[in-house]
């Protein structure tokens, strides 16, 4: 969408002046200036931790700021509830979603409100099918939420807050958890919004995706309004630089093997979960040492899986994962030991997960707190020995350089790219031999996603065998030296990073039954 030649044309259908919100002495935002047009999808942009999600929290009544004033189509408004936000139109889709898994999707739709007499489910669902069928939605109003998929899940969101009237919706990290196919889906029902006449505002990581659903796209640095610059004027270069404050580097470096060697062998691993259906179906590859293997394929293709049975948190059916020490020479079976175990063989492995507060992080603990877990089983006396975990926490803010006040502010309360920080310098800094990443850059800015690819190919220079699992495939061809395809639990192939391309792989993530032999 252009901008109108005449600048008094174009409508508001948000204003935001001087809003400031501060937490304690930091400031998140510090007078921000930001407006949305009528029938417009604006992409905001920043780092992890620039004051993103805690300026739209404000406009859907989340936080309410401590300076400044919010206009709605030109009226000022006090939004201090998220009841005020609905009231007022605006309707935010959060990264997290907040629906009750028992319920079906008409219940939890119009859940809370108050339409006046019985709840009709008969007729909320006829308006939700009116709802789909108008804006391209797929949903079915009778299914309940613990047997959707992420997708589905999302798309109640976004009904509820349309069925609630919204004519201005915020979407977080919409796409975080979305194949490239239900990314596409979601970018046409928002292109249907917009010509409905629908304000949208999206903040997003993914810079192609600004570059492709967007019309204009306002940037934050550091809680500060740095501009807005039209989508059609812009690339993912400049995007980046202006985030940033300074010319960066897109370019990944990949440096050759040096002299690999057979680290981890996995050899007919077969998997179930709890309710016995199989995960992983006779999955055979070699990870070696120096060099990043990566792992692909479309979601719920068994990655996690395969990572937390190597790791020990998944029972195993059949198989076996030989490790070969790099210190003693020998091999030892990882097949049938528990985490604990694994670590008091001696076996040197390092595990960043894809929940990161769930698994990985306890969120009320600080950096501190979160390097002793890994520690303080070494101690010796009834004391714990908090000297060793507060120079790597000091190392690991200092290098990553983890926005936080303190090493011992809670993790929970930092951004998703810090709370990341931590955790891969928490786990770069066991010296592993094996390190596996699971969507190590999922919902991380752009800058620090390349943080995060410069420290895997750091580590493999060091002669570890690094595992990646992504789902961003140009990144997995770029960053990686191998790629192993999962399709359907099954090996589908591995193939070279370096010479293969995304057609070749693209049709091997969909390949069940292919071949489970290396390349």
């Amino acid at each position: 969408m252009e901008r109108m030649p005449a600048l008094e044309a174009v409508k508001n259908a948000i204003k935001m002046e001087g809003i400031t919100k501060r937490f304690g002495s930091v400031v998140a935002n510090n007078a921000i200036n930001l407006e949305l047009h009528e029938g417009e999808i604006l992409s905001l942009l920043g780092e992890n931790g620039s004051g993103k999600t805690t300026l739209m929290n404000m406009l859907s009544g989340i936080y309410y700021p401590d300076e400044g004033q919010i206009y709605i189509h030109d009226k000022p408004v006090t939004i201090a509830s998220p009841k005020d936000a609905f009231d007022n139109g605006i309707g935010m889709i959060h990264q997290h979603f907040k629906l009750v898994d028992v319920f079906t999707a008409t219940e939890n739709i119009i859940l809370g409100l108050n339409e006046g007499g019985k709840m009709n489910l008969k007729e909320a669902g006829k308006r939700i099918k009116e709802i789909s069928q108008k804006y391209g939605f797929e949903i079915d109003p009778e299914q309940k939420v613990y047997n959707m998929s992420v997708s589905q899940k999302q798309t109640v969101e976004i009904v509820k807050v349309l069925y609630r009237g919204a004519d201005i919706l915020i979407l977080d990290e919409p796409t975080a958890v979305l194949t490239p196919q239900e990314t596409d889906r979601l970018f046409a029902v928002m292109r249907n919004m917009q010509k409905d006449g629908k304000s949208l505002i999206i903040i997003t990581h993914k810079l192609h995706e600004v570059l492709d659903v967007s019309d204009r796209v306002a940037i934050l640095r550091k809680g500060e309004y740095i501009g807005d610059v039209l989508t059609k004027d812009a690339d993912q270069q400049s995007l980046t630089d202006m985030m940033v404050g300074r010319a960066v580097s897109l370019n990944i470096n990949r440096p050759l093997p040096v002299d690999p060697k057979p680290r981890l062998e996995v050899k007919g691993l077969t998997v179930y979960d709890e309710l016995g259906v199989k995960r992983l179906d006779n999955i055979n590859f070699t990870a070696y040492s120096g060099e990043i293997l990566g792992i692909a394929g479309v979601a719920g293709s068994g990655q996690r899986e395969l990572l937390e049975a190597i790791s020990g948190l998944y029972p195993i059916a059949q198989g076996s994962i030989i490790y070969h020490n790099p210190k003693t020479n020998q091999t030892g079976d990882l097949a049938g030991k528990d985490p604990l175990e694994i670590q008091k063989a001696g076996i040197s492995m390092a595990f960043v997960p894809e929940d990161r507060l769930g698994m990985g992080l306890v969120g009320s603990m600080g950096m501190t707190g979160n390097m002793m877990l890994r520690s303080w089983r070494k101690n010796k006396g009834m004391f714990l020995d908090k000297k060793e975990p507060e120079r790597v926490a000091n190392e690991v803010w200092k290098e990553l350089e983890v926005v936080t006040p303190s090493i011992d502010f809670p993790v929970r309360r930092m951004s998703g790219g810090n709370v990341q920080k931590v955790l891969v310098g928490r786990e770069i800094a066991q010296d592993p031999a094996v390190l596996m990443t699971a969507y190590a850059v999922r919902g991380l800015d752009i800058n620090t996603s390349y943080t995060i690819y410069n420290l895997l190919t750091a580590e493999k220079m060091k002669g570890v065998a690094v595992i990646y699992v992504g789902e961003d495939l140009d990144v997995l061809l770029e960053l990686c030296d191998r790629l192993l395809v999962l399709c359907g639990g099954q090996v589908s192939g591995v193939v070279d990073a370096r010479t293969t391309d995304k057609r070749q792989v693209g049709v091997l993530m969909t390949r069940v039954g292919g071949k489970n032999n290396e390349e």
